[in-house]
Order: structure tokens, then C-alpha cells, then sequence
């Protein structure tokens, strides 16, 4: 009976949805830097998702018997302020805090509108191809003629400085390099056989797009939308800096950054602090995207 069970078991097929995530963690997690990537990801996440049990304070609450307070471990801090306070008495820690959401958000809304609309342009660029491919690739063309932050800088300068107006602007600069891999993948999909397979059955063309092609062209968009998450945090805190993103007092760490540079000298902490969250927080979505690339591309397996 024991024999008979075990060989069941063994003979028991395995999910193939459950097979591709273990492929894919295993690749994944080949790569160490990913996987810390990935960890500290999670952790601001988590960060973010709980701030307001987090955070000792509110993000703009005020203190004014305590202004400029260095971190604890300096002379002259205040014990109720960990990191310190900024000019106006605000606990840096707290900003902090709140601050990931905003970054997180950014991310989010940048790239899922980038990934959407891109998606939709290069699937009618690649499918329909002729003129209409032209003409999408060169006003795709146009825009990455022109620097992305400069661009960004141009459309908040004409739609008005705001944190929408920011994420609009970055998600238009990020569109076209969705637009071109999903052309790209496109045009090598839709001459192999299982596409001409079910446009021969009667598959109509927006079937054939979505349904057919899209799932197959999925991997380098997924890359490409975890390299440009960062990218759109690096963005909106340059423009936060230049006084065109969110504007004062958002706790966004470009505006901090912003707020705090007459300071320099003789506050380090209100600068170091902001740029610090954004280094490691870049950094780390950065890792994770090194990984995705060398789980998802078959190229960079290891046999």
C-alpha cells in the first residue's frame, strides 16, 4: 500500500503555473543582488503601507521649540526627534516616512499609465505597420529626440507645477520605450505560425493582439517597467527639487531635498537624509530589475 501511494504521489502532475514561478525564482534568486533588492523593496513598501502607525508624528505637524535638531547621536538633539527636525520643526523621520508613499505612488501611476498606453501604440504600430507604423515610430522619434528631464521640465512648465502634473509628464517622456518593445516584439510575432494559425481560424484582429501576440511579448516590458520605476521616482524628485513637482509641504524627498538647500552647511542632516532614501530606494528597484531581466530573458538562463 505505501509503495502504491508513493508512486501515485510521485506520478501526480505538477501545476505548470506553479513549475514557471518556481523556474522563475530560481533564476531569480541566482542573483543575490536581486533577491536584497527585492527585500529592501518590500521593506518600503511596507514602509509606506503602515506610515500612519509608523510615523511618531504627522508629516507637517510643527514644532517651534525645536527647530534645526540634529539626529540623536549629535550634541544639542532632541530626544523626541530621532533623525532630527528640518527649519520649520518638522521631524525628518516622519517626512520620511510619509515621503516613500508619494515616491511609491509616482512609480505606480507613472508606470502603469506609461505601460498601458506604450502597450496599445506599439501593438497598432507593429500589427498594422505601413503608414501608421511610420507615423507612430516617428512621433516617437520626436520625443526621444529630446533629453527626458528637459521634456518632463517643458510640459509641468506649460500644464502648471503639481505632483499630477509631474506624473503626466514623466509618464509621456517614458511612453515611447514602451512603444518601440512592443512594436519590436510584435513585428517577430506575428509572422510565426501560431499567429497565422489563428488568423487562418478566424481570429479577429484585436483578438489576435491582445490575446494571441501580447502574452508572448510580456518579459521585456516587465523589465523595462521595473528599470523605469525607478527612473520615474528619479524624475519626480528632479522636478520636486526644481520646484516643479509637489510643492511645499508635501513630504516628497525631491521637495525636501528642495526646501533644505540653504541648509547645506549647516544642517547636513535635513539634506543627507532625503537624498539617502532616494539612493537606496533606486538602488534597490534598480537590483530587482537586474534579476527580472535574468529570469524572464531565456538568453541569460544558464543551462
Amino acid at each position: 500500500m505505501a509503495d502504491t501511494s508513493t508512486t501515485a504521489a510521485a506520478a501526480k502532475p505538477v501545476d505548470p503555473r506553479l513549475a514557471v514561478l518556481r523556474e522563475f525564482w530560481f533564476y531569480f534568486s541566482e542573483n543575490r543582488g536581486a533577491v536584497i533588492g527585492l527585500w529592501v523593496f518590500l521593506f518600503v513598501v511596507a514602509i509606506a503601507v503602515f506610515a500612519d502607525l509608523i510615523a511618531p508624528y504627522g508629516a507637517i505637524d510643527q514644532y517651534r521649540d525645536a527647530l534645526l535638531k540634529p539626529p540623536f547621536w549629535q550634541e544639542g538633539a532632541d530626544p523626541r526627534f530621532l533623525l532630527g527636525t528640518d527649519a520649520v520643526g518638522r521631524d525628518m523621520l516622519s517626512r520620511l516616512i510619509y515621503g516613500s508613499r508619494f515616491s511609491l505612488f509616482v512609480g505606480c501611476i507613472v508606470v502603469s499609465g506609461a505601460l498601458v498606453v506604450g502597450v496599445v501604440v506599439g501593438l497598432i504600430a507593429g500589427y498594422a505597420g505601413g503608414r501608421i507604423d511610420t507615423l507612430i515610430m516617428r512621433l516617437m522619434d520626436i520625443i526621444l529626440a529630446f533629453p527626458s528631464l528637459l521634456l518632463a521640465l517643458a510640459l509641468v512648465a506649460v500644464l502648471g507645477p503639481s505632483l499630477v502634473n509631474a506624473m503626466i509628464a514623466i509618464a509621456i517622456v517614458q511612453q515611447p520605450h514602451y512603444v518601440r518593445l512592443t512594436r519590436a516584439a510584435v513585428l517577430s510575432e506575428k509572422t510565426k505560425d501560431y499567429v497565422v494559425a489563428a488568423r487562418v481560424a478566424g481570429a479577429r484582429p484585436l483578438r489576435l493582439m491582445f490575446v494571441t501576440i501580447l502574452p508572448n511579448c510580456l518579459s521585456p516590458l516587465i523589465v523595462q517597467a521595473a528599470l523605469s520605476f525607478s527612473t520615474a521616482i528619479l524624475d519626480a524628485a528632479a522636478l520636486g527639487f526644481l520646484g516643479m513637482g509637489a510643492q511645499p509641504p508635501t513630504p516628497e524627498w525631491g521637495t525636501m531635498l528642495a526646501e533644505a538647500r540653504e541648509f547645506i552647511l549647516r544642517a547636513w542632516w535635513v539634506v543627507t537624509f532625503p537624498g539617502l532614501a532616494i539612493l537606496i530606494t533606486v538602488l534597490a528597484i534598480n537590483l530587482m530589475g537586474d534579476g527580472l531581466r535574468d529570469a524572464l530573458d531565456p538568453k541569460l538562463k544558464r543551462s
